[in-house]
């Protein structure tokens, strides 16, 4: 699901003065939203790390310097 279709199921809850006030939305589509934001955030960060043009190390020599096991 996109961010359009999910801007669609939203319900508003309208104040006393009849201003919206809130954002109400079912918990599935609030985990798809925190998931599309995860998935902009993890975007974000590879453009910012292409952006930087550093040397590129391979993934296996990255594990062993951080000490991950896989």
């Amino acid at each position: 699901m996109n961010t359009i279709q999910l801007s669609q199921k939203v319900q508003f809850v309208i104040n006393a003065e009849g201003k919206k006030s809130a954002v109400l939305l079912s918990l599935e589509d609030w985990e798809q939203l925190l998931t599309l934001l995860e998935d902009l955030e993890d975007a974000e960060e590879i453009c910012q790390v292409r952006e930087q043009k550093g040397e590129a190390i391979l993934w296996e020599q990255a594990k062993a310097e951080l000490g991950i096991e896989v």
